[in-house]
């Protein structure tokens, strides 16, 4: 990409858009012919890694400090929503991978290290992260690949598996066990060169094969009695599950941000699908039943957005706290995701299955997201993450919350909490150093719910009465959340939990979720520009869909908020606008 490094986000997405071109056109060599030609060969898109390679796309994941363009996560997420819109495949390959290995790098390394890791990025090479292990699955800590003293150096013996590009990465970053020391002390991160490597010590050419993501050169690597030079060690010995812990917070809440470009296109799709029938009457001609279902995916989209947006965002504004936003998001986005490729499918029927064909993005979409973050720790460990941190945000910041409702619900810009959920507002940097492993019973995202419902119950008003009423029902079930999780036993307070302790996490997370909705439809409000966001139709749609998820039984969204929504689709479509929050243009 030529220009400044300081280029807006905004005109960065508007140029990667161009090069990618209309995914429609069968003679564009970017468009969705070509992804699918790719997909059914099980090779990499070598024309979209082309273009992102001429768009400069690796400067996205290094830090300005470095000289790159990453500043924000949000923007980030946002950015490569692009990407996924049109191949996750590509997404991850060209992106993802080479992202989070360099997380650890820009934590812990040195600057000899940073600069290192940067230069490779920066010339469109790649970084592999080497974490995970098929014998250990999820399980950081039980890692077996072991990095033990040797003549001027370590030498390494062991396997990592699961690996994106490892076969045509310059460097790894490599999770090891340095030491049998109980706990997470034991473990110590190393940015190896990959290249420099000793013939016969290392093999790195196995590949595995997958449903989803059929392109991605998913492999690993073994290494025997294999040396590296003391300076591979990244940070202090010991400190790397510190540090993955933190860099997962990271990918935790930008990845599934980036993933929402997946939902977009199949939401596109069979939006193309049904109105290219015209059955029966309805909204612009669309059937009842069709149109519920089409805007029920479209409010998930943007409930998801919410969530995960804030989620990044919080990742600069309230860096203490995401040591349970993170689990949330990356919980909850992929659940609810899931769940609206499945009620798509069956709204496109037969067609869902073609393999060729004007709807055939749908089947590699729907077969690419649960792939896309498979490779990140699981729902249940995220589950449980959550579960261990609900007694002190009970205690310290949802009955609080609730004592101090007559609080105002405005935020300004000078209140992090605010700053977190006002989307125009600019972002402070993102500091690895502050980033909590736990939130400590620091929740503020929560604290919307009752200052904001107190605000509406006094205010009232026409538009807004069914999002009070839905406010209210939240309000109440994050009382009664905190009375059940007071009641939780001890072992359900941990990560042994068993399904009550389990239940309580999923609760949390969608009641953290309709907070997010809510608060940033309320900043909204303030924003120079408020646009589709203030507009109190896709919250209350929102909280009514999270509140049936909840079984909190609200009554029948009005008609007029479905049909403000049908409205806000069909123009997109026939726009081509995405189908987040922002609204931003397509190629």
């Amino acid at each position: 990409m030529t220009g400044p490094r300081n280029t807006p986000v905004t005109q960065r997405i508007a140029e990667l858009e161009r090069f990618l071109g209309d995914p429609h056109d069968p003679h564009n060599p970017l468009g969705y012919t070509a992804v699918l030609e790719a997909d059914e060969g099980g090779v990499p898109f070598a024309a979209g890694e082309h273009t992102l390679c001429c768009f400069g796309l690796n400067a996205e994941f290094v830090p300005r400090a470095l000289g790159g363009r990453f500043d924000r996560a949000d923007d980030l997420a946002g950015l490569m929503r692009s990407v996924f819109r049109r191949d996750g495949t590509l997404g991850v390959g060209y992106g993802v991978s080479s992202f989070v290995a360099g997380l650890p790098v820009w934590a812990s390394g040195t600057p000899g290290q940073q600069r290192r890791a940067a230069r490779i990025l920066l010339a469109e090479g790649r970084l592999a992260g080497g974490f995970t292990e098929l014998a250990h699955g999820n399980d950081l800590a039980g890692t077996s690949l072991r990095a033990l003293p040797g003549d001027g150096g370590l030498v390494l013996d062991g396997g990592k598996q699961l690996i994106d590009n490892m076969v045509r990465a310059e460097a790894a970053v490599l999770f090891t066990r340095a030491d049998d020391r109980p706990g997470g002390r034991g473990h110590t991160h190393l940015l190896v060169d990959l290249e420099k490597l000793p013939r016969g010590r290392a093999a790195r050419d196995r590949r595995f094969r997958t449903s989803g993501l059929r392109g991605l050169l998913l492999g690993g690597i073994e290494l025997r009695d294999c040396p590296v030079p003391a300076d591979s060690v990244l940070g202090e010995p010991g400190e790397a599950m510190d540090t993955v812990l933190r860099a997962l917070q990271i990918s935790h809440t930008v990845l599934p941000g980036m993933a929402l470009g997946i939902a977009d296109t199949q939401l596109r799709t069979v939006t193309g699908f049904v109105r290219e029938r015209q059955l029966h009457a309805g909204p612009g001609g669309v059937p009842p039943l069709a149109s519920a279902t089409l805007v029920g995916a479209f409010t998930d989209l943007l409930a998801c957005d919410a969530l995960a947006t804030v989620g990044a965002r919080a990742l600069h504004a309230l860096p203490g706290e995401t040591g349970v936003l993170s689990s949330a998001v990356m919980y909850l986005v992929p659940k609810i995701l899931q769940d609206v490729s499945y009620r798509l499918s069956v709204l496109l029927g037969a067609q869902g299955l073609l393999r060729d064909g004007p709807y055939a993005i749908f089947q590699k979409a729907a077969r690419d997201l649960p792939a896309v973050v498979a490779g990140q720790v699981g729902a249940a460990v995220c589950q449980a993450s959550i579960v261990t941190q609900l007694p002190r945000l009970a205690q310290r910041s949802w009955l609080p919350a609730l004592e101090r409702a007559q609080r105002s619900g405005r935020v300004g810009p000078d209140d992090p909490l605010g700053t977190a959920l006002s989307l125009h507002l600019p972002l402070p940097r993102l500091d690895f150093a502050r980033l909590s492993l736990h939130a400590s019973g620091q929740d503020s995202p929560t604290d919307v719910l009752p200052a904001v419902h107190h605000e509406l119950a006094r205010v009232g008003g026409r538009d807004t009465g069914e999002l009070a009423a839905l406010t209210g029902l939240f309000v109440q079930e994050l009382r009664e959340l905190a009375a059940s999780v007071a009641r939780l036993s001890i072992p359900d307070r941990t990560v042994l939990a068993g399904p009550r302790g389990f239940a309580l996490a999923d609760r949390y997370a969608q009641v953290l979720a309709g907070a997010a909705c809510l608060g940033v439809w309320r900043a909204a409000q303030e924003a120079p520009e408020p646009g589709f966001v203030s507009d109190p139709a896709w919250v209350t749609a929102a909280l009514h869909r999270l509140a049936k998820g909840l079984g909190l039984r609200p009554g029948p969204l009005p008609p007029p908020v479905l049909a403000r929504l049908h409205a806000e689709l069909a123009e997109r479509y026939d726009r081509r606008r995405t189908l987040d929050l922002t609204a931003g243009p397509l190629a």
